[in-house]
C-alpha cells in the first residue's frame, strides 16, 4: 500500500509541475517534406515535461524504407508508430534550438514487387513488420511559443531479418516539420 501511495504522490507531483510551466506544454506537428517527396503522411504529438525535454509520438502512413520509390510494379503497404524522447539544447525559448532524439519505432505491413519466374510475372510479398531503434537530430525554430518548424534527420537499426535481407538494416529518415503549440 505504501508503494502505491508513494507512486501516486510522485505522479501527481510530476503532473502538477508539468501543468504550471510558463510555456505551452503540447505540440502537434506535420512532416510536410514526406508528403512532397513520397506521398506519405507523418503526424505527431509532443508533450513537454520541462522547458528542454519532451516525449513524442508519431504515426507515419505509407512508410517507405529509405525513401524507396514505388515505380516498376512495387508498392509499400506499410505504416509505423514512433515513440521518442527529445532533449533541446537551445536556451532562448522552450523547446527550441538543436535537439537530440533517441527513439523506438514499430513498422507493420508488406512490400510487394513483381519478379519474373520462368518468364511469368509473379508478385513477391515481403513482410517488413518489425522494431527499429535509433537516434535523430534536428533544429527547431519557435515563434512566440505558438508556431514551430524545423528540419531533422534520423538513423535507425531495423531488427526484422526478412526486411533487412531485401533492403538494409540501417535506415535513414528525414523531414521538415511544421507545428502548433498550445
Amino acid at each position: 500500500m505504501k508503494k502505491i501511495v508513494l507512486f501516486a504522490l510522485l505522479l501527481s507531483t510530476f503532473y502538477s509541475n508539468a501543468q504550471h510551466g510558463d510555456f505551452p506544454q503540447n505540440e502537434i506537428k506535420y512532416n510536410i517534406l514526406n508528403t512532397l517527396i513520397q506521398a506519405s503522411v507523418e503526424i505527431g504529438y509532443e508533450r513537454f515535461i520541462d522547458s528542454n525535454q519532451s516525449i513524442e509520438g508519431e504515426i507515419l502512413f505509407n512508410d517507405r524504407i529509405n525513401y524507396h520509390t514505388e515505380k516498376g510494379a512495387r508498392e509499400f503497404q506499410t505504416s509505423s508508430l514512433k515513440i521518442g524522447y527529445n532533449y533541446y539544447f537551445g536556451k532562448e525559448n522552450a523547446g527550441s534550438g538543436i535537439y537530440a532524439n533517441p527513439f523506438f519505432k514499430y513498422r507493420w505491413g508488406d512490400f510487394i514487387d513483381e519478379i519474373s519466374v520462368e518468364g511469368n510475372p509473379v508478385k513477391r510479398v515481403t513482410d517488413v513488420s518489425g522494431f527499429i531503434l535509433g537516434i535523430g537530430v534536428g533544429y527547431k525554430w519557435n515563434s512566440n511559443d505558438k508556431f514551430v518548424l524545423g528540419p531533422y534527420l534520423n538513423i535507425g537499426r531495423n531488427f526484422n531479418d526478412e526486411s533487412s535481407d531485401r533492403f538494409t538494416a540501417i535506415e535513414f529518415n528525414g523531414g521538415f516539420s511544421i507545428g502548433y503549440r498550445f
